[in-house]
């Protein structure tokens, strides 16, 4: 089983320091060959939207602000994952764990953003270092798909988790789940048990 981040929009202030946290994370891990980007990043809030003039803040999860809820969507790291089913390249697998793309099979068609029923992928198309090879040694671009990779890269799991001052992210685990599911028998036989041994009234 899949380990997945779960928000709680009860504790989400819609600071989107999640969002910040998750670009810096993946600018020089990701392991595509994505330029790094001199100088820092170059932000902005339009429309109540975190946005940056360039393709390198790219983060993998998004803050939802609205009327009735502010939350962050990102990805649940299915596992019967429909965005994998939809890919013709067989560019999405499972590995350690969660749902991964494998930049080097995408084509970028957007099959994997029509199929996600959480709004949680995005192709974006960003400048990559020439191949060694490469008669031009111009930047390129290539698109890609961006997803949650629960920050398989940090030592200390997913960079949103860490810097939430809420603690509105948390990661769950298989083991975490299995114990939540537990803790819900239990209050469960526990109701049961003393529903039981409430008296009957007696009718009429």
């Amino acid at each position: 089983m899949n380990s997945f981040v779960i928000a709680d929009p009860s504790l989400c202030i819609g600071c989107r320091t999640c969002e910040v946290a998750c670009a810096v994370s993946h600018q020089s891990s990701s392991g595509s060959g994505t330029l790094e980007r001199e100088g820092g990043l170059q932000l902005a809030i339009e429309d109540g939207h975190l946005v940056s003039k360039d393709s390198y803040f790219q983060p993998r999860l998004k803050v939802i602000v609205g009327s009735k809820v502010t939350t962050p969507v990102l990805c649940r790291q299915c596992e019967d994952k429909p965005c994998a089913v939809a890919c013709p390249n067989h560019a999405i697998v499972t590995e350690d764990g969660c749902v991964k793309v494998l930049q080097a099979r995408c084509i970028g068609c957007k099959s994997c953003v029509v199929a996600c029923p959480y709004g949680a992928m995005a192709v974006v198309v960003k400048e990559v270092a020439p191949a060694a090879g490469a008669l031009f040694k111009r930047p390129q671009t290539k698109a890609q798909a961006l997803k949650c990779d629960l920050c398989r890269h940090r030592e200390a799991g997913p960079a949103c988790v860490e810097v939430c001052p809420t603690q509105a992210l948390r990661l769950v685990t298989p083991a975490s789940l299995g114990e939540l599911n537990r803790q819900k028998q239990l209050a469960s036989a526990e109701a049961m048990g003393a529903c039981q041994r409430q008296p009957v009234l007696a009718q009429g």
